[in-house]
């Protein structure tokens, strides 16, 4: 009776979740524009439940857009550890990614993965807004998926 009370229980606040994206917007360069244009009447972030939040408090999860430096690596682990759990990571270009053009430069973080957890990458320099919102869709899926399997695999062992 307990398992059958828990799931749809789960699978609410999930459902709620998955609608109502926050991000705290962390642009550092050109990266930040193509962010902003995400947020427009063209492609219209707002009806996937995705609303900018400049407070890492109200916040569910990060877009990490443009060249992280060294002076900016700190800040950044600082507002990290601010966003309430369970949170999330977007890097988004390939600054952020991997350090791109300026990957041999003393003072650029060769990937914000290592600050950092990132738990999806969106290729490009500068990436489009329609590849932002591909990658935001598919965190919401899978953020259902996973936690299906995590509360499946704990009772069914054969998952």
């Amino acid at each position: 009776m307990a398992n059958y009370v828990v799931i749809p229980g789960l699978s609410l606040i999930n459902w709620v979740r998955k609608g109502s994206f926050w991000p705290l917007t962390f642009g550092l360069a050109c990266c930040a524009v193509e962010m902003m244009h995400a947020t427009l009447s063209r492609y219209d972030f707002d009806r996937f439940g995705v609303i900018f939040r400049a407070s890492p408090r109200q916040a569910d999860f990060i877009f990490i857009s443009g060249t992280l430096t060294n002076k900016m690596a700190p800040a950044l682990r600082k507002l990290y550890e601010q966003v309430n759990n369970p949170k999330w990571i977007i890097s988004m270009g390939s600054c952020a990614n991997g350090g791109g053009y300026y990957y041999y430069s003393y003072s650029v973080v060769k990937g914000c993965n290592r600050i950092i957890p990132v738990d999806l990458y969106v290729p490009g320099c500068p990436p489009t807004a329609e590849s932002l919102m591909y990658g935001v869709l598919t965190l919401q899926k899978s953020l259902v998926f996973n936690v299906y399997n995590e509360l499946f695999s704990k009772y069914f062992y054969f998952l």
